[in-house]
């Protein structure tokens, strides 16, 4: 066989074959979604793990800036004491009405708190310090589960698509964001401890839906801090698909220090590196939730 007639058939060989992700499965693209004719009412999914540092609130800011770039009219909720997403976004929490006031005031307009930010379709409700006494005021109060459900009932005929960024607890702030929820997503560090720890949030969803809103999904678990250069990401992500099958996304989140430099600068990865592949991740990751019907 000829040097040439070798390389046709490595070609052909080549064509035949099928490109896995990181999941183990054949790799997709996912088409860019058509654009929406209406707007509303919302579908709600709130992003949860007890465990901080797995993601939360960077899958929050850069899905949310990716699902706004594909026209979708998307509400941020910070509600984290941290008020990491609205520092992610450059937003000076402190003088303004944030989610807290909402709570405590539950007839209070919640347009009144939405801040616009520089990505366009993409709004934000703030958050600071003062959320963490929100347990301790709530706890008396009559279906205090469900108050941020009654705060979103009024804003929802305005976006496409509500995101929730829980804090890393499993109390009464996380369970009111899984009762106001259409569905869940689950950021994962691709790290043995990160796993140990979905089992208990996955029963407190179980225990969501008996009791409080049988509607709520899994929209699914997403894979972050994932570095293919290391055994144990591998392996660990190996394990997370063992254990969830279809419902670990098919889109990857890998490790970069591009994150960080664009929380700094106040901005998505999305728009502070759009070519970066941290980026293109998080495109991905929004037309894969459109491809699942997680959003419209």
């Amino acid at each position: 066989m000829s040097a040439s007639t070798k390389g046709t058939a490595k070609a052909a060989r080549g064509a035949d074959e099928v490109i896995l992700g990181p999941t183990g499965r054949p790799y997709q693209g996912f088409a860019t979604p058509p654009k929406l004719e209406g707007h509303g009412p919302a579908r709600i999914i709130a992003l949860c793990n007890q465990k901080g540092g797995v993601g939360k609130t960077t899958t929050t800011i850069n899905l949310a800036a990716a699902l706004a770039g594909y026209g979708r009219r998307v509400l941020a909720i910070d509600f984290d004491p941290q008020g990491a997403l609205s520092a992610g976004l450059a937003i000076q929490p402190h003088d303004v009405p944030t989610i807290y006031d909402l709570l405590l005031d539950t007839k209070r307009d919640p347009r009144e708190a939405v801040v616009h930010t520089r990505v366009e379709g993409l709004d934000v409700i703030p958050a600071n310090i003062d959320l963490s006494a929100a347990e301790v005021h709530l706890v008396n109060e009559v279906a205090r589960e469900t108050i941020l459900a009654r705060v979103l009932r009024k804003i929802a005929p305005d976006y496409d698509v509500i995101l929730v960024d829980c804090q890393p607890s499993l109390g009464l702030l996380t369970v009111n964001a899984l009762t106001a929820a259409h569905g869940v997503l689950i950021p994962l560090e691709c790290e043995f401890f990160a796993l140990r720890g979905v089992a208990l949030l996955i029963e407190t969803i179980d225990k969501v839906r008996d009791r409080l809103n049988p509607a709520i999904e899994l929209d699914g678990v997403l894979a972050t801090m994932y570095d293919p250069r290391t055994l144990h990401s591998r392996e660990v992500l190996e394990r997370v698909v063992d254990a969830f099958g279809d419902d670990v996304l098919e889109t990857v989140i890998g490790r970069t220090v591009k994150f960080p430099d664009a929380s700094v600068s106040g901005m998505p990865i999305t728009e502070f590196a759009p070519e970066h592949a941290a980026a293109q991740a998080y495109l991905r990751l929004a037309r894969e939730l459109v491809a699942r019907g997680a959003v419209a």
